[in-house]
């Protein structure tokens, strides 16, 4: 009997654990695993403004997929740009460029997100997102280069005031981490730069909403705006970006900010492979799932973490589905790997249940917000329950040795605020990295896959 084909597409918290319990729960003559993802590592997103801010180096939270005594799934090096359920054909475009045709029996998809954006004049052009390691890096030598620049301008100039204004929108978990792990970086560095004066540096966080991190409750959300604002970081609620240009960033409610440094995490969306199947999406634009993780008429596949509308049944399952973070995203991967095994030895597949453990927010230095099984923390039991969880849950022994070591080193040595200069020749912006237009239509991956090649 031939092996099932089973194709994984994303490498994010959901993927990878969906490869790893099909690698420990198959046997290699029961089906061939292979893994749609551009690189061969898992990247911890939780800790990204931490790379950005310089107190983790890149490596350490890009953890390796192939350091593992049961490594045997095949990694196709690419992105999925189409799925035709019908054909059972999932179109990939290679790190080369070349599109290839990609057979499967069964199909999970965990493609993540993207940075979600609006059609705001000048976002795309000058906006900088925080979703990729290579983003974080561009990102922390920018703001690097914003001091240099500003500490050869001329004092009270206008481009030393646009270069020492930051702008971060998006009031959520990332927006906050990333504006209060940037702020600590820039007050930091100002005392090597003897002509500059801290005051002249400005953080905006900004958030159409009217309450920050919502998800914390309320407590806990006022505890992390007021952290933001003993900083010194100014916080600006119920407004949004309505233009940005090359030096300043015009707000909705008529402000106009000198700053060349805009920063977009206001919130993210689907992948744009969930419309390449044709399939219902909720409102969200996630992809319509049962509870057991199946995509409702299409054989053989399931979805998964950000892209999926999974049913949330441990909130009621009255209509609620789970927010796309990462410990659901890991669990559903475990479970999309249990129901895929079950479906192949003929056993009944189970619905996905799963409690929501809380969140943990990391502000840097003492400062710390976190709900850990519903128990209110702030400050520095809140920061060491959230470093704690953050570390633990690092996949390998060398990743966990990397933010440790890179941890005390950055806390008794401190940073040297030195840009790498790799970036130099890159604007870094989210047009540069987010590559939302090599999608194919449902049409033109229908086309590649009919028998007739068309």
């Amino acid at each position: 009997m031939a092996r099932s084909r089973i194709v994984v597409v994303g490498a994010g918290f959901a993927g990878v654990a969906c490869v790893r319990r099909l690698e420990r729960t198959l046997s290699p003559g029961e089906a061939e695993i292979l893994l749609v993802t551009p690189f061969s590592y898992q990247l911890y997103l939780p800790l990204l403004p931490q790379v950005a801010s310089g107190v983790l180096t890149p490596q350490s939270v890009a953890v390796s997929l192939r350091r593992s005594r049961r490594h045997r799934t095949r990694i196709v090096p690419g992105g999925a740009v189409g799925v035709d359920t019908r054909a059972k054909v999932c179109v990939v475009r290679k790190i080369t460029g070349e599109l290839v045709d990609q057979p499967y029996d069964h199909l999970v998809l965990a493609p993540g997100s993207v940075t979600r954006t609006f059609d705001i004049p000048g976002l795309a052009e000058h906006g900088r997102g925080m979703k990729t390691l290579a983003e974080a890096a561009h990102l922390r030598d920018h703001v690097i280069a914003q001091l240099d620049l500003a500490d050869a301008a001329a004092p009270g100039s206008a481009e030393r005031a646009s270069r020492l204004g930051f702008v971060v929108v998006g009031g959520g978990y990332a927006g906050t981490e990333t504006a209060a792990s940037l702020e600590r970086l820039t007050t930091n560095a100002v005392a090597r730069y003897p002509r500059l004066d801290r005051r002249e540096i400005s953080w905006h966080l900004v958030d159409v909403a009217p309450k920050l991190m919502p998800e914390l409750g309320d407590r806990l959300g006022r505890a992390a705006l007021d952290v933001l604002r003993r900083r010194g970081i100014e916080v600006s609620l119920g407004a949004s970006v309505a233009k940005a240009g090359p030096e300043d960033i015009t707000l909705t409610d008529g402000r106009v900010l000198p700053s060349r440094t805009l920063i977009w995490t206001a919130g993210v969306a689907a992948s744009p492979l969930i419309a390449t199947l044709g399939a219902d999406t909720a409102k969200s634009g996630r992809l319509v799932v049962t509870p057991d993780l199946r995509v409702p008429g299409a054989d053989g596949a399931f979805a998964l973490g950000d892209a999926a509308a999974v049913p949330d049944l441990a909130d009621g399952g009255d209509g609620a589905v789970c927010p796309p973070t990462a410990q659901h995203a890991e669990r559903q991967g475990k479970a999309a790997a249990d129901n895929i095994v079950a479906t192949l030895r003929g056993t009944p597949l189970r619905p996905y249940v799963h409690k929501d453990l809380g969140l943990v927010v990391d502000l840097g230095g003492r400062d710390g917000v976190s709900r850990p099984l519903g128990i209110d923390l702030r400050g520095m039991p809140a920061q060491a329950v959230a470093r704690g969880y953050h570390w633990a849950a690092l996949r390998t022994g060398a990743a966990k040795t990397r933010v440790m070591t890179n941890w005390l080193l950055n806390a008794v040595a401190g940073d040297d605020f030195v840009r790498t200069g790799f970036q130099t020749y890159k604007p870094g912006t989210l047009r540069d990295f987010e590559y939302t237009d090599h999608y194919l239509t449902p049409e033109e991956t229908r086309a590649r896959t009919a028998p007739d090649g068309g």
